[in-house]
């Protein structure tokens, strides 16, 4: 029995006939069929007569002056004119990409950073590509990264920014400042400020390993001389800052804005601490044309703002 890797690398071969047999049914005649594809009559009965012995059954047969699929030949052609479509489609999908006015970008970022930076990111560029499309993933930093790496993502934001990798490019963007957050009946919800030392002990609510956040959790952590006690872990700060105002434990996590929302209050780390948010992107020249616009787009909206505090 032919084995389906063998199948695959046969139709491959086959690609300019079977391109030939679906003009055929498309046409109705084997010299309209060569004039479509600029072959010479001949040649294509010969291709014709090949792709029969290949798959070993008649695939037409004479029919007046013309010819006629069999049942078989009506069955590939149907499945060659499939294929083709599916081609079809992903070079207009491909040439839409090389067209930075049409392309189609994939934008990586973390969860927090789709309230607002993105959003407002993607407005003012569709202001001036409006017809750019974009997909969108959510997820850890670690995922983030890899897909970028992997080349299933064109651009990422992430904090904090990958550090010596030479094959990713980055820019930062903003800086966000990081608090204690605690829920009103903790005994440091009445300081001022609270350094990371003193959590030691204290019950925990972070995000999954592969976080930025649980990253520089982890740090502070052990930068003060302490393992942290880890109570509950998400993989949303939002979810992580539900659980702190359920009283279920205590949290570092960007400062919320104006007030912190209902349950929670925010303390200050002394010192202050901050995380970068900024964008990676394949280095060299990698983008396609619509990503390297959308990049420029984010790279010159901080030039104008220039970096500084960044608030959701």
């Amino acid at each position: 029995m032919t084995d389906e890797s063998d199948d695959v690398v046969l139709a491959a071969g086959l690609a300019p006939s079977l391109a030939l047999l679906a003009a055929v049914a498309e046409t109705g005649h084997v010299t309209r069929a060569a004039e479509l594809l600029g072959i010479p009559q001949p040649t294509a009965s010969r291709r014709l007569a090949a792709l029969a012995d290949v798959v070993g059954v008649p695939l037409v047969i004479p029919a007046g002056r013309g010819i006629r699929l069999t049942r078989a030949g009506r069955t590939l052609a149907a499945a060659a004119s499939r294929a083709l479509a599916v081609v079809s489609a992903g070079v207009r999908e491909v040439r839409e990409e090389a067209d930075p006015g049409s392309g189609y970008v994939v934008l990586g970022f973390l969860h927090l950073l789709g309230r607002s930076l993105v959003p407002s990111l993607i407005q003012s560029f569709r202001e001036r590509h409006p017809r750019v499309r974009f997909g969108l993933v959510q997820g850890s930093r670690q995922d983030m990264l890899r897909g970028l790496r992997d080349g299933e993502i064109d651009l990422v934001f992430v904090a904090p920014l990958p550090d010596g990798d030479p094959d990713l490019s980055s820019r930062a963007l903003a800086d966000q400042e990081l608090v204690l957050s605690a829920p009103p009946s903790h005994r440091f919800a009445a300081r001022s400020r609270v350094r990371p030392a003193e959590l030691e002990g204290e019950e925990l609510v972070t995000l999954e390993h592969g976080y930025g956040l649980r990253q520089i959790t982890d740090d502070l952590c052990a930068a003060a001389g302490f393992e942290p006690r880890i109570a509950f872990e998400g993989q949303e700060s939002e979810t992580v800052r539900g659980l702190v105002a359920a009283g279920l434990g205590v949290a570092i996590l960007p400062r919320t804005g104006v007030a912190p929302p209902p349950g929670v209050v925010e303390i200050p780390l002394s010192p202050p601490v901050f995380r970068t948010i900024g964008v990676s992107w394949p280095a060299g020249d990698r983008l396609t044309p619509a990503g390297r616009a959308f990049r420029d787009h984010v790279c010159s909206a901080e030039a104008e703002v220039g970096p500084g505090p960044y608030r959701p």
